[in-house]
């Protein structure tokens, strides 16, 4: 099944609610906020046990558990910030672990998308694709990319940036819709 039980109508709009403000924080400010991830978070956690109990605790838990490792290794090489990361453990905390892995795999097809069709706009795209390959090869040989190339470090202005924490807003809202039409997993 693609949603937990505990995930129903007012768990999506919990979680909508989430993401929407994380992701107006970063288009306008360019950080995500601790005290609205802290909210998601103890939300999540009070959600799911409201339902479920100890076992919502614990898969509030594991969710945001994997929505912390699966970007944490992306903000150690300094590809993501850390509001990226608190956020999409937030995210996770009200899904479930399930459900989290599915948004950050909408999340990575659709903000590549949006990404590509902004680097069109912009006439970055060779400039992208060289610096991935650089990122590629520094990756190859275990090098953090952003210490050979100040364009590859998320915390400058160097290079070209999409706010990610509405590219997480854009993964979720996909994954609300399907939700909403039931689709199975």
């Amino acid at each position: 099944m693609l949603v937990h039980p505990t995930l129903s109508g007012s768990g999506l709009i919990l979680l909508g609610t989430l993401v929407a403000a994380a992701a107006v924080f970063d288009i306008r400010y360019r950080r995500i906020p601790n005290e609205l991830v802290l909210a998601g978070i103890l939300a999540g956690l009070a959600w799911n046990a409201s339902f479920s109990g100890l076992s919502g605790i614990l898969h509030s838990s594991e969710g945001l558990g994997l929505g912390f490792a699966l970007y944490f290794p992306l903000y150690l090489i300094r590809a993501r910030g850390a509001g990226d990361v608190k956020l999409l453990a937030a995210t996770g905390a009200i899904t479930g672990p399930g459900n989290i892995f599915l948004i950050c795999i909408l999340t990575a097809i659709l903000g590549g998308i949006i990404a590509l069709i902004v680097l069109l706009i912009y006439g970055r795209l060779r400039k992208t694709l060289f610096n991935l390959g650089w990122m590629v090869q520094d990756l190859t040989h275990l090098r953090a990319p952003y210490k050979s190339s100040e364009e590859l470090d998320v915390t400058t202005t160097k290079g070209m940036r999409l706010p990610h924490g509405a590219m997480i807003a854009v993964g979720v809202i996909a994954f609300i819709l399907l939700a909403k039409h039931g689709v199975t997993i």
